[in-house]
């Protein structure tokens, strides 16, 4: 019969070979990359800006962003004088949470339906190069106007226009749906310019935020 002692020490020896073993696993494991480490501190950054941001949007501001992806960096083409934003919402304080109403269609909104997301989710750095706010210069009562109206379409079922025709609508893309919040909650005394490509007419994210009585308050791009 083997001694208890020996016993023992190989016993105490396996597990600590057992122990370094996955300790080492584990530390590899957990090697972080430079390229890793640049990503981390980009997303931290720019969640940094985003809660900068959101202390500076006001009820009825217009959010704007553009998206890294190729159809986004397609769509802004379509702007006739601005280039910056290829998608754009209206923003809505509800009990002290900040939320966007936009319509958007394809592969990140399958039932097409008006979304209301929350700020964050609508301006996160990992599908969007940076956001803009902008802000009417209308009376107060307008104001509280639009984010109500942004809600009636969407309980209403709009959906997103495919065609982008701006006679329909039961169907609107992101910024007709602007543009008709708009219009409506100030009882047409807010008018936008129609953009033209030979005899398709349309409406531009630019012709929302280039808008006279629309100002720009913050441009945050994500670095």
């Amino acid at each position: 019969m083997k001694p208890l002692n020996n016993i023992c020490i190989r016993w105490l020896q396996g597990c600590l070979i057992f122990f370094v073993a996955g300790c080492s696993s584990q530390v590899k494991q957990k090697i972080v990359s430079p390229v890793d480490i640049e990503k981390s501190a980009f997303v931290h950054r720019a969640f940094n800006q985003i809660g900068e941001a959101k202390n500076l949007i006001k009820n009825g501001d217009i959010i704007t962003r553009l998206g890294n992806d190729f159809t986004s960096q397609s769509l802004k083409k379509l702007n006739r004088r601005d280039e910056t934003w290829s998608h754009c919402g209206i923003a809505s304080f509800e009990n002290d949470t900040l939320f966007v109403y936009h319509s958007l269609g394809g592969e990140w909104n399958p039932d097409e339906k008006i979304k209301r997301d929350l700020f964050e989710a609508f301006s996160e750095p990992f599908s969007n190069n940076g956001i803009g706010i902008y802000r009417f210069d209308i009376s107060e009562s307008v104001v509280k106007k639009i984010p109500l109206t942004a809600s009636t379409f969407k309980n209403a079922g709009v959906s997103f226009d495919m065609d982008f025709n701006l006679q329909s609508d039961d169907k609107m893309y992101c910024a007709e749906f602007v543009c008709k919040v708009i219009e409506k909650a100030s009882g047409k005394s807010l008018e936008f310019n129609h953009s033209f490509i030979n005899k398709f007419e349309f409406i531009g994210v630019d012709d929302i935020f280039l808008h006279p009585q629309c100002r720009h308050v913050k441009t945050y791009l994500y670095k």
